[in-house]
């Protein structure tokens, strides 16, 4: 076993390097992938023998081999075990006399290495750009604005604005922007260089072309004989040239900061002359090496600039590149999916322009443009572009980008639940004191600072919440995962699923249909399935497929699918590490459950779960668990929501991070201190009596950073004035009962500078039933960014004074039933981007001072009266945009009358309308 994962080492090694290099050459493709085919089985070999030997951590090799020679079955499983080491080395050596045989004889041309690919695709990719930077003006389009700011910030004077960086996604045409500035402008410099950057370049060679080139400018030609200096003479030499020249230097395609501090030193060069160099960079890192005024980001091109560009490119001899007018509307659908990108772009319309302009090869470019991205010749250049990136990826990031491409397109992905999966897959490594999730999320960030996945939208205090991959990136990561067989989507139109043999290790469920049992019985080396169709079709077979055929799964996700019940075979399934039944109809789980030692993350959340079983506690290796059933999705009642009781024993969940929700009883409120990795926790139910053991208990958690408390009934005060100081990692928390009057006075733990609460982002207070005004407490909370009341206040007046709530982002106030007036002061709430009232039903006039928060992102009035919308149409904002739905008087429950178009949102809140001055989109859903 030592030998066999030794080896299983170094091939996961071999074929990090292995990823899109060999495209060159078939044959040494065909090999790579046996190699990786033999790979996944020795995998599961590592996985049977670590089973079958799990006890011995327990009790010792000792107890357990003598328990073994007791148990005959223990060692024919070793023995069989064995047998398929020595089969998968018999294979392992079969291989590489097959590659003496057959890769050397495709001819040496052909031979090519890891290292001689890679080169080639670089190669091509600087080939593009010495294109692009012979690209007229007539072929840049949508660039107007950002050339006309990257002309004027080389022109200023400002000596301390010495770097300029051109940031964004391969193909978005930085180097042409560059060139073009550069032709333009390299005369205002008494000397000017260009030097292309790439993840393997030679600093000495790169200081080496910039002193030639920059000298080529000058009269004088003592600067040394630089081919006898070594780096740091080099380096040297460059600063001598911007201490005293006027110069201009271009570095295009850097990927790493490291590469301008080799380039310039660590120190910043005395810039007396008012030298400019520029940057263009895929990489965020590097963006962030100019000042913030010195940056631009290069975006997709809008709807109208991709059209001009595409009919320029496809029909360069028509009348003003005019399209025929019969094929509008598969020219748009063509250009639609490029998706803004240039390159992209101007590569389909060459396709196009040497194709015949009939509406059938049109429709056949359409439908097989997916194809011809990954496999024509012409189109090589895009593909080149976004493998680069792909290449220059660190190893450890390529599976995490990869497993983003088994979604579908435009497919918006969660931070919170790719990381969960991450995780199980085994993507994620510790690093020193960081948890997993940490590092998880570190990993994230670095796809998005690279240009490889698209952030979309980030949460009130920064943290990345949603992001989604871009299209052509997709279908060429789409590619890989099949080639590298990764994994494979499976959609009822688009089967990805293509044969019996295939060793895909990850299944992602688009569409359910008929026959995906079959595509499931026939993949026996699954380890993933992702289900994201909760339709009815189908569901009810897949667990029980996944246990009679998938034994290894590691990460299985049905959440939203009608499962009534979990089979007992669940137990069978060892090696799982994310059980993901979220939203099904489950109420119980089987005693089984108790043999997934290795589950990481069980998710039962709005499920119909009514009771844990008890040898819960023994998964040990458990981190998060989410076990809430919800009882009122509008949350107009107190409890709105149930969580679960915990067995005897919670205090073994040691390594527990997320904890919701949990039904607070005596015993289970002492064992919380124990639980010292929590980060996340949820409580129902709790009783007043129980408020100081468990405050004793929170205060253990050092690491907590969300809190969410529930009293027992409405008039249930919660006495936590024991929680002081607040762990220091406490960025949300959430309290639902009556409050008591400490809480918000001046001794309050949240308001202790050196107790934690300033370090408070969320704050949401429900059924607080706070009579005096809050705000002038809550004011000192300097750093929140978002606020939310429901019935948390019973006074008649609310005012927000200057300056009070800087970073506040988002408030929402609702169901406040004696609110008459609201005042905003100018200069409070300075960074508020949304704002929601709902249900003030007393509220007597329009809130003073509401047009000093204007523009808002996002404004609503909800559940109003006639009345007050005349009010609001009246008002100084009747012109801006905001939203609002109106509602009957006589309940809560009541369905809302319109006029105008509809907006589908809760169930008993039906429709919705915006008034007449308004545009947009309802985005916001009830939280």
């Amino acid at each position: 076993m030592s030998r066999i994962r030794r080896e299983l080492r170094l091939i996961h090694q071999f074929l990090s390097r292995m990823d899109v290099r060999n495209r060159n050459n078939e044959t040494y493709e065909i090999w790579v992938e046996e190699v990786r085919m033999l790979a996944h089985g020795i995998e599961d070999i590592v996985d049977d023998y670590l089973q079958l030997v799990s006890h011995k951590h327990d009790k010792g090799w000792s107890s357990y081999l003598k328990k073994g020679f007791t148990r005959p079955n223990i060692v024919l499983s070793l023995n069989k075990i064995a047998t398929a080491i020595k089969d998968a080395e018999t294979n392992l050596v079969h291989l590489f006399h097959a590659k003496d045989r057959w890769v050397s004889t495709v001819g040496s041309g052909s031979t090519t290495t890891s290292n001689d690919s890679s080169n080639y695709i670089v190669e091509r990719s600087q080939h593009l750009a010495s294109i692009s930077r012979s690209l007229g003006e007539e072929d840049l389009v949508g660039v107007d604005q950002n050339r006309e700011k990257l002309e004027e910030w080389l022109a200023d004077d400002l000596l301390e604005r010495l770097v300029i960086t051109l940031h964004g996604m391969g193909g978005l045409g930085k180097t042409a922007l560059a060139a073009n500035a550069y032709k333009r402008e390299k005369e205002r410099f008494q000397c000017h260089a260009w030097v292309s950057i790439s993840q393997s370049y030679c600093i000495k060679d790169v200081l080496k072309c910039l002193i030639t080139e920059l000298s080529k400018n000058m009269k004088r030609t003592n600067w040394g004989n630089i081919n006898n200096m070594d780096t740091g003479g080099l380096r040297e030499e460059l600063k001598r040239f911007l201490k005293i020249q006027k110069c201009l230097i271009v570095l295009d395609d850097v990927w790493t900061p490291e590469a301008i501090n080799d380039l310039i030193g660590a120190h910043v060069i005395p810039n007396l002359k008012g030298s400019r160099i520029l940057v263009t960079t895929r990489v965020d890192d590097v963006a962030h090496l100019a000042f913030p005024d010195r940056r631009i980001t290069l975006e997709p091109l809008c709807e109208k600039e991709s059209w001009e560009l595409f009919c320029s490119t496809a029909f360069p001899r028509d009348t003003n590149h005019e399209c025929p007018s019969e094929l509008l509307h598969l020219i748009d659908q063509i250009v639609s999916k490029c998706k803004g990108v240039p390159l992209a772009i101007v590569s389909v319309g060459r396709l196009v322009f040497v194709r015949d302009k009939t509406k059938e090869e049109l429709r056949r470019i359409h439908d097989q443009l997916n194809w011809e991205l990954v496999n024509n010749p012409s189109l090589e250049h895009v593909r080149n572009i976004l493998y680069l990136s792909y290449i220059y990826l660190p190893t450890q990031l390529k599976s995490c980008f990869l497993y983003c491409s088994l979604f579908p397109e435009d497919h918006l992905l969660k931070r919170k639940a790719l990381i969960r999966w991450w995780i199980a897959e085994g993507f994620i490594d510790k690093r020193g004191r960081s948890t997993m999730e940490d590092v998880a999320e570190g990993y994230l960030q670095e796809l998005v600072n690279r240009n490889m996945l698209q952030l979309i939208d980030r949460n009130s205090f920064g943290r990345i919440k949603s992001f989604r991959m871009h299209d052509i990136m997709h279908e060429l990561a789409i590619d890989l995962c099949r080639r590298q067989c990764f994994g494979i989507s499976y959609d009822e139109d688009d089967r990805h699923w293509e044969s019996e043999d295939r060793d895909e290790r990850r299944l992602v469920i688009h569409k359910l249909s008929k026959d995906i049992d079959q595509a499931i019985s026939c993949a026996h080396s699954l380890r993933s399935v992702i289900a994201l169709d909760n339709s009815m079709s189908s569901s009810s077979s897949i667990l029980r497929l996944v246990e009679d055929n998938c034994r290894y799964m590691s990460v299985l996700e049905l959440s939203g699918l009608p499962i009534n019940m979990v089979p007992d075979a669940i137990g069978d399934l060892f090696n799982l590490r994310h059980l993901g039944l979220r939203g099904s109809n489950v109420k119980l789980l089987p005693k089984s459950i108790e043999k997934l030692t290795n589950l990481l993350t069980l998710d039962l959340f709005r499920s119909g779960i009514q009771e844990l079983p008890r040898g819960i506690v023994k998964l040990t290796k458990l981190r998060h668990l989410f076990a809430e059933k919800q009882t009122d999705r509008q949350r107009r009642v107190f409890k709105w929501c149930t969580g679960v009781s915990i067995p005897r024993g919670l205090e073994n969940l040691t390594n527990l991070q997320s904890l919701q929700a949990l039904e607070a009883q005596d015993e289970s409120v002492g064992c919380l201190g124990e639980l010292r990795q929590m980060r996340g926790l949820r409580l129902w139910n709790v009783k007043a009596n129980l408020c100081e053991d468990l405050c004793e208990s929170l205060l253990q958690m050092k690491f907590l950073s969300y809190l969410s408390i529930t009293a027992s009934d409405e008039d249930e005060v919660l006495q936590l004035d024991g929680l002081n100081p607040l762990p220091p990692s406490l960025h949300k928390l959430r309290l639902s009962g009556r409050l008591a009057h400490s809480m918000l006075g001046a001794e309050s733990p949240l308001f202790q500078e050196d107790a934690g609460g300033q370090n408070l982002y969320s704050l949401r207070l429900f059924w607080s039933q706070l009579k005096d005004d809050p705000l002038p407490s809550l004011s000192r909370l300097l750093n929140l960014t978002e606020l939310h009341f429901t019935r948390a206040y019973s006074g008649e007046k609310l005012v927000f004074l200057t300056r009070w709530f800087p970073k506040l982002k988002i408030l929402r106030l609702r169901d406040l039933p004696n609110l008459k007036r609201m005042e905003i002061q100018q200069g409070a709430m300075e960074s508020l981007e949304r704002l929601r009232l709902i249900n003030l039903s007393k509220m007597e006039e329009v809130p003073l001072g509401i047009e000093f928060l204007m523009p808002l992102k996002y404004l609503s009035f909800e559940e109003i009266t006639l009345d007050f919308l005349q009010l609001l149409r009246q008002s100084r904002i009747g012109d801006m945009r905001w939203w609002h739905n109106l509602r009957e008087e006589i309940d809560m429950e009541a369905s809302v009358r319109i006029s105008r178009p509809e907006f589908r949102l809760q169930p008993s809140i039906i429709r919705y309308d915006f008034d007449g001055h308004h545009s947009g989109q309802w985005a916001e859903q009830f939280d």
